[in-house]
């Protein structure tokens, strides 16, 4: 199964602080961190942390394979990035770490330009909320750069493609490629920012697609389920949305089933340490989920997948960034395999 995830790439400059600034004032921040962002980005980070363990005990055996990079998962990145020999370019290649399993092969590079899109994220101790200022200097991608991009996958086997659902109009007609070019991929979607015109045309054409919560609730619904038992659903057969500290919910169209999983305290009180990326790292454990999990047993029902990504999401935001995720998830599943309750 290859993976791609299509969406933008930023360098994110977090500041904490004690609370939100006041118009004109000055504030010192307690903390500055410099790493890379970006929905795509964020889940791929996760996901290479995931999708290896189950090709583990084949890589051993056979080492030659590992050495060429054989694995039974691809996991691949679509985003634009500054020309490929900027120090930008290679501080984001760099930050997924030097032994990566994501391709960079299909980015498209802004010969042009040398530095990344960036996001200034100020963090609130006060209120464990966050602001975000975003700044994109490069072009974006194009349906005639996405399609030779699609191109490239017709006879690579069975596809995963996720869109962050930036642009609609574009992300639209790469949707409507990946049906002609690619008959039988999966396409998911997220439905994030609120006021965004096109995004349900963009839900109608997916077959997984995520609501945010916010814009669940700018939209008019006052609980996530409203949300998901009215919006029209298209071809898809799972919708989703998270729910901060409500947990997640989904309806599985194909069964009808409405799940609920709630965040679930392991041993100790949960305290929000970095909620940056959790929405991303929620999305990743779906998608993990839905193309590995139970791969070597019975297939993962929606209410499986779900609880895995809420026990995901909770280990994240009591840490800084995501390192260590993998690992985690895996020990406390031997330690409490996930439920389906």
């Amino acid at each position: 199964m290859e993976i791609i995830m299509v969406g933008a790439c930023y360098l994110d400059t977090i500041l904490t602080v004690p609370h939100y600034p006041e118009e004109d004032t000055k504030l010192r921040a307690s903390n500055l961190e410099v790493r890379r962002g970006g929905n795509c980005p964020n889940s791929l980070e996760v996901l290479q942390q995931l999708i290896p363990r189950r090709g583990w005990q084949k890589r051993e055996a056979n080492p030659s394979a590992h050495r060429q990079g054989h694995s039974e998962h691809g996991l691949h990145l679509v985003a634009c990035l500054p020309k490929r020999d900027s120090p930008a370019t290679h501080q984001v290649i760099q930050s997924f770490g030097s032994d990566t399993p994501v391709s960079f092969k299909h980015c498209i590079h802004r010969e042009g330009a040398t530095e990344a899109a960036s996001s200034y994220i100020i963090r609130s101790q006060r209120t464990d909320s966050r602001t975000l200022v975003n700044h994109n200097p490069l072009d974006e991608m194009t349906v005639a750069e996405f399609g030779a991009i699609a191109g490239d996958f017709r006879d690579k086997g069975q596809s995963w493609w996720h869109f962050e659902g930036r642009i609609p109009e574009t992300t639209l007609a790469c949707m409507r490629i990946l049906r002609q070019t690619v008959p039988g991929c999966k396409i998911s979607v997220e439905v994030e920012k609120p006021g965004r015109e096109g995004l349900r045309a963009l839900a109608a054409e997916a077959d997984v697609v995520f609501y945010s919560k916010v814009w669940a609730e700018h939209s008019g619904y006052d609980s996530a389920f409203a949300c998901l038992t009215t919006e029209p659903r298209g071809q898809a057969s799972l919708t989703l949305c998270p729910w901060g500290a409500g947990g997640a919910y989904a309806m599985s169209h194909l069964s009808g089933d409405q799940v609920h999983c709630p965040v679930e305290e392991q041993t100790n009180e949960i305290t929000v340490v970095d909620s940056v990326g959790a929405g991303d790292t929620f999305i990743a454990g779906i998608l993990y989920g839905l193309t590995t999990g139970g791969h070597e047993e019975a297939r993962w029902d929606a209410r499986r997948c779900v609880r895995f990504a809420v026990d995901l999401a909770t280990m994240k935001v009591q840490r800084e960034g995501f390192a260590g995720l993998g690992d985690d998830i895996m020990q406390a599943q031997k330690r409490r395999p996930v439920t389906t309750a």
